[in-house]
Parts: C-alpha cells; structure tokens; sequence
C-alpha cells in the first residue's frame, strides 16, 4: 500500500521530530518505507530517515507493506501533516 502525503509542518524536521517519526513507525508490524525522488528509506532505521530532507510542501510517498499497514500509512500521514 502506497500514499503520496505533502509534509505540511511549521518547521523543517529535525532530529527529535524524525525520532518521534521513526518511534511511530516501530509500533507497527508492518514494513515502512519512506520514498523521496530516487531515495527509499527504512521509516523505522533512524539514519536512514535522517538522510532525507523533510520539510513543509515536500512530497514523500509512504509504503507500507503488512498486517496493519493502513494502520501504519494513517498514523504516518497525520503526523507529517498535523
């Protein structure tokens, strides 16, 4: 399952948003992958996430591959956008 979701947070992320991102991730059983232009990270391994440039309008594609993967994109996709 894959969703492209536009970041709509005040701030460019930084170290303790992307750990609070990446500790959302690990709740779910599912794989996480977070896709930027030809980059394709683990949303649960912190360098990875940390290698991408995530801020307010960038549009990042999230896919999410298991038992609760819906579970997964949706708590994904509201962080980045609430």
């Amino acid at each position: 399952m894959k969703r492209d979701v536009v970041i709509q947070m005040n701030n460019t992320m930084e170290a303790t948003p992307i750990a609070h991102l990446v500790q959302l991730a690990n709740q779910f059983e599912s794989r996480v992958y977070f896709e930027m232009d030809t980059k394709r990270v683990n949303a649960k391994s912190i360098m990875g996430m940390m290698s991408l440039v995530l801020s307010t309008g960038t549009t990042v594609t999230i896919d999410a591959e298991g038992s609760d993967e819906d579970k997964a994109i949706n708590a994904m996709e509201n962080f980045l956008t609430t």
